[in-house]
């Protein structure tokens, strides 16, 4: 029997160091969203081969990250996972996540070259530049990847329905930006110094976002259809618990927008400290190189932490190119510490 990737032996008694971190490195890019073509293609970036001698096929890469042995497992006669006591080259969590990661995966797996770079939960501010409204993604007429403001509709109001802009033109646009000021000394210095400075921050954030957002749900529940108030007027002098209503329930919307503020403030906050963890460290010796093999989920959060909002304008006529006069980035001195809380 042919030994497996990331041992080894045939019996799986000792881990081939180099193959095993290879298969932690990709099981972290598959919890990342990243399609199996790319990690096998960086694993062959990489200088690695399978066990026979060629170059890793994105199915054999899934099956072997599909079998228990990896983490020190095996399925009994019911298929329930037990560990067996063998060395493990990811850990029994790690599996048991991507498992259900894969599983959740499936149904969409026929769309994984329909990623977009700059749309997404956890992308970057993308806005339309003549009305502000955010940016979508929207294939073309041909079924070529591409960026639009949608027009405004009664469900959703606001866009101009003016700007489009093909994918395969602006994110290669965005991205030699970001990485052009990445790479530079000062910027990596001033990355190195603050980033754990920043990400300090994050506890006390995650836990006032969390009071905030049960606080927001209180008043809704509690005093969102305002029974108590309707009760109170159908017992007192209609004229005077009228005027006192209002002025309640002003004092409570207004408690609501401040709670919403907040926790938008505090959301995007969070949004960006989360994204520094992706920004590679100094030691990382090409760049772009780095990139090419990276997940979507760390590309996207890397053109966050370096961009506040990307705005994008029509284009002149004729024109097939993007440049500053189509595409304006706005960078973000995220090592500047964050405003008083008020």
């Amino acid at each position: 029997m042919p030994r497996l990737f990331g041992f080894a032996d045939a019996a799986r008694k000792r881990l081939n160091d180099a193959e095993a971190a290879v298969l932690a490195n990709a099981a972290s890019r598959r919890l990342a969203d990243q399609p199996w073509p790319q990690i096998a293609d960086w694993v062959f970036a990489e200088g690695h081969r399978s066990t026979m001698g060629g170059r890793m096929r994105p199915a054999t890469l899934a099956e072997i990250l599909a079998n228990p042995a990896i983490a020190g497992l095996a399925r009994d006669e019911n298929g329930e996972l037990v560990d067996v006591g063998e060395p493990r080259a990811i850990s029994r969590e790690t599996f048991e996540r991507l498992e259900q990661h894969n599983q959740a995966k499936r149904p969409a797996s026929r769309n994984e070259d329909r990623e977009y770079l700059l749309t997404g939960e956890d992308a970057v501010k993308f806005v339309c530049g003549l009305c502000g409204t955010p940016i979508s993604s929207a294939p073309s007429n041909s079924g070529t990847r591409g960026y639009r403001c949608a027009p405004s509709t009664r469900q959703h109001p606001g866009g101009c329905g003016k700007v489009r802009l093909s994918a395969d033109l602006g994110e290669p646009y965005v991205v030699q930006h970001v990485l052009a000021e990445l790479a530079k000394p000062e910027v990596q210095a001033v990355i190195q110094q603050v980033r754990d400075t920043l990400l300090a921050e994050r506890p006390s954030i995650e836990q006032r976002l969390a009071e905030n957002r049960s606080a927001r749900r209180t008043l809704e529940s509690r005093y969102g259809k305002s029974p108590v108030l309707r009760d109170a007027v159908d017992d007192a002098v209609p004229a005077t618990v009228e005027a006192a209503r209002r002025e309640l329930v002003n004092r409570l919307h207004e408690a609501q927008r401040d709670l919403d503020r907040l926790i938008e403030e505090d959301a995007e906050r969070l949004r960006f400290l989360n994204q520094l963890e992706f920004l590679p460290r100094a030691e990382v010796p090409d760049l772009i190189r780095w990139w090419q093999h990276a997940p979507m989920r760390s590309k996207r959060a890397i053109i966050g932490a370096m961009l506040s909002r990307i705005a994008i304008y029509p284009a002149g006529r004729g024109s097939r190119t993007v440049d500053g006069d189509r595409v304006a980035l706005d960078w973000r001195v995220w090592d500047e510490p964050a405003a008083p809380r008020t």
